[in-house]
C-alpha cells in the first residue's frame, strides 16, 4: 500500500464565491510543496486525511459539492479559531 502524504489546499471569498474551491491537490513531494507554502504564508493547517482524499478527486478551481459542506466548515472554523488566537 502506499502511503504517500496527500495535501489539498482550499479558498474561499465571501461575497465572490458561493462555496469554498480547490486550489491545489497533491502527493509526496507536491503535498509537501502546499504544507510548505502554507506554512511560509502563515496558514494553519488542519489534518484529515479522508477529507484530502475527497478534495483531491475535484477539479483545480472546482467548487467543493454540497455533501462536503459540512467537513469544510469546520476546517473554515478551525482556520477562523486559530486565526483568532494569533491576533490575541
Amino acid at each position: 500500500m502506499n502511503s504517500r502524504k496527500k495535501a489539498a489546499a482550499l479558498r474561499y471569498n465571501t461575497g465572490r464565491d458561493n462555496a469554498p474551491k480547490v486550489t491545489a491537490t497533491g502527493k509526496g513531494l507536491v503535498a509537501d510543496n502546499i504544507i510548505s507554502k502554507a506554512k511560509e504564508s502563515n496558514v494553519p493547517i488542519q489534518e484529515d486525511s479522508t477529507l484530502v482524499e475527497l478534495l483531491a478527486e475535484l477539479n483545480i478551481n472546482e467548487t467543493i459539492p454540497e455533501e462536503l459542506y459540512q467537513a469544510v466548515a469546520e476546517v473554515f472554523a478551525f482556520v477562523y479559531r486559530t486565526d483568532q488566537g494569533m491576533n490575541d
